[in-house]
């Protein structure tokens, strides 16, 4: 699909909607379920071990998911993920006959732009969106759920929702993942928050602080966040890059400046914004300590934050701790490909990078805090990766993230 179909297919959509969907799923074995056709709801991906894809027509918008969980036959493990592979609920067990409601929000979003003014600069109808972009859930005319490990799922409700939500710009250790093995923090973060606030990851692969204004997607997120509403930035794995010199940003100078503008920005509009460190890359020195490639940047955040009042979530400083906690024996299993990428997480290490989110979010955050649901959480003595089991998304061709 081309990036003006996809624009014509956004700009056909209903712009005052105000769906209640119900669907009803009981006794039905994953054959007998609907497949999807476009302005409906179906199955999209089917999988041999009893795993689907499931979508419904929707235009942009927040939207609350009610699902009854359970069956009558067999007891069941279900595993949801949204859109693009967001973790909503994470191994939610029902016995045989026990039926258990839970609800979230989930962001969807897609590519139009709002027409500028008249006699206004124009830069484009519709964000930048690459061919993977195309091929995924998260910029489409539907909500995608999927139901993973042994779902047993009886009832879907849908209905629109208002609550606040939390932006996210960043680069890939942030994005919303399309594929396994490959996952990140913004895609985990979800799963620790209560159904009172709905997390919009605008977050891109290869993203740097300059490629997400020229790409539109700074302008989406700005077209769409309001008083009230949270901005989380994390840049600096792909802005450091000198190799890269129309989106170079030195750490001392144009980086920090950059900064301040999203940050000026999110405050014009009566939004929080929110500074996030980047996670360290996984490399050990022959002490068993992670060595420094990001810190500059990383402290670059650190003073803008506290010049701009700004709360600050390091990241930085917890990445290492949970990576030097694991030890060069066990921290590659929190890494794709079995540790052979050493910046980019798999379900595992986004978990826990998540979950050193979370945490800050709830201690220097304050006003976030109530919707923070993780319980206890110390990235020095982080649980180990057989003990956090995260179903794996259905398969589909491995694409590696861009940047490093």
């Amino acid at each position: 699909m081309s990036c003006s179909m996809a624009l014509a297919l956004a700009t056909s959509m209903p712009a005052a909607v105000n769906p209640t969907i119900d669907i009803d799923l009981s006794g039905k074995t994953l054959a007998e379920m609907p497949g999807f056709r476009a302005g409906g709801n179906g199955v999209e991906r089917r999988d041999a071990s009893g795993g689907f894809v499931y979508s419904i027509s929707l235009p942009e918008g927040t939207y609350r998911v009610t699902l009854t969980l359970g069956d009558k036959r067999s007891a069941g493990r279900t595993t949801v993920k949204a859109e693009s592979r967001r973790l909503m609920l994470r191994d939610v067990a029902t016995r045989r006959g026990q039926a258990v409601s839970r609800s979230f929000l989930v962001d969807v979003r897609d590519a139009r732009l709002p027409a500028p003014p008249a006699n206004a600069p124009r830069s484009g109808q519709a964000v930048s969106l690459d061919e993977r972009d195309l091929a995924s859930f998260s910029w489409d005319d539907k909500l995608t759920l999927e139901f993973l490990g042994q779902p047993r799922v009886s009832a879907i409700h849908v209905e629109r929702a208002e609550a606040p939500r939390l932006f996210l710009a960043g680069d890939s250790t942030v994005a919303d993942q399309y594929t396994e093995p490959f996952a990140s923090w913004g895609q985990m973060l979800p799963a620790m928050l209560n159904d009172h606030v709905v997390v919009a990851n605008h977050a891109k692969s290869g993203a740097t602080m300059k490629s997400f204004l020229a790409q539109l997607r700074f302008s989406k997120v700005l077209s769409q966040i309001r008083k009230g509403d949270w901005l989380f930035v994390q840049f600096g794995h792909n802005d450091q890059k000198a190799e890269w010199p129309m989106t170079y940003l030195d750490p001392v100078q144009t980086y920090p400046a950059y900064l301040r503008a999203y940050v000026a920005e999110a405050r014009a509009r009566g939004a929080h914004p929110v500074l996030v460190t980047s996670p360290e890359r996984r490399n050990f020195d022959g002490a068993g300590k992670i060595k420094d490639t990001l810190g500059a940047y990383a402290e670059a955040v650190r003073k803008v934050a506290a010049t701009e009042n700004v709360p600050l979530i390091d990241l930085n400083r917890d990445s290492i701790a949970i990576m030097e906690a694991l030890g060069p024996e066990v921290s590659p299993r929190a890494f794709a490909e079995n540790g052979k990428d050493r910046t980019h997480n798999d379900n595992y290490g986004a978990w826990l990078f998540a979950a050193a989110v979370a945490r800050q979010m709830r201690e220097k955050v304050p006003e976030l805090a109530p919707y923070v649901t993780l319980g206890e959480f110390d990235p020095a003595h982080p649980p180990l990766p057989d003990t956090l089991p995260i179903a794996p998304s259905l398969p589909l061709e491995e694409s590696k993230p861009e940047g490093s």
